[in-house]
């Protein structure tokens, strides 16, 4: 991988990891256009979001440091209601990621084809949200949470977005738009360095021909591009805007299908 396609993939992946349109189906579709191997991707892949995951921590950290206080403070409050529902949504996606990621990734794969039917299945959730009956709840339940989560344990399939699964079930749920996307994007700080770490110690971080280079320039482009992206989602998801994204990844998924038959 040279240092220009490394930007290119950690600027896709950073942008898309926080709006709907699925970071994971985009890599994939990018590595099949780059002609990368599913090695040296997977190397790339976790860098990659760790980056985007630390745009997360550096964009949401007052809500970062107030889940921390909260749960060092040993009081049962606000922020540490927030922290326990954050870990109850991470049950499902907890279970999926120890005891079955290998399964689902043997039995599904993550070819394009699969990609793009998970990036339409991710136009009908952002459809069906844009229809979701107004906000009527205070704040996320505990049973909501994880619902929610079981969206995000969905979202291992490759091309299902996992911020627009999550934020478009918390919606239809009947929460309000700007606490369910500022818990989706808390929510999956945890999962994702998690993630990594079980890589690595399956010894699946084998960079390939990446070069040391093409990695930073990778986690810098991610790490920029994410923050960007945080931001913006928030922004668009107070707005109501998620039927945009619906159109675009049929669109994206559509030519995923197509590419897939045709090569």
């Amino acid at each position: 991988m040279s240092w220009i396609e490394a930007i290119i993939m950690g600027l896709i992946q950073g942008l898309t990891e926080f709006l709907p349109v699925s970071s994971s189906g985009h890599l994939t579709i990018a590595g099949t256009l780059f002609g990368l191997s599913g090695e040296e991707n997977l190397a790339f892949a976790i860098v990659v979001h760790v980056a985007t995951v630390l745009s997360t921590i550096c964009i949401l950290w007052r809500d970062v440091t107030g889940l921390f206080k909260g749960l060092v403070s040993f009081r049962w409050n606000e922020d540490t209601r927030l922290v326990s529902k954050i870990l109850v949504s991470m049950i499902p996606v907890g279970i999926v990621g120890v005891f079955f990621k290998d399964f689902v990734e043997a039995m599904f794969g993550n070819g394009i084809l699969l990609v793009g039917l998970m990036l339409l299945l991710t136009a009908a959730l952002l459809f069906l949200s844009s229809f979701a009956l107004k906000a009527r709840k205070a704040s996320i339940s505990f049973a909501d949470a994880f619902v929610i989560g079981i969206a995000q344990a969905c979202a291992v399939m490759p091309g299902l977005s996992r911020s627009g699964s999550t934020i478009a079930t918390g919606l239809l749920l009947g929460n309000r738009k700007e606490q369910v996307a500022k818990f989706s994007f808390l929510m999956v700080i945890i999962p994702v360095l998690g993630e990594a770490a079980l890589d690595l110690m399956k010894g699946g971080f084998s960079t390939g021909n990446c070069s040391a280079g093409a990695l930073i320039c990778g986690f810098v482009a991610a790490f920029v591009s994410g923050a960007l992206a945080c931001k913006l989602m928030l922004r668009i998801v107070s707005k109501g805007k998620l039927i945009w994204f619906a159109f675009y990844c049929v669109a994206i998924g559509l030519f995923a299908v197509v590419y897939s038959y045709l090569n």
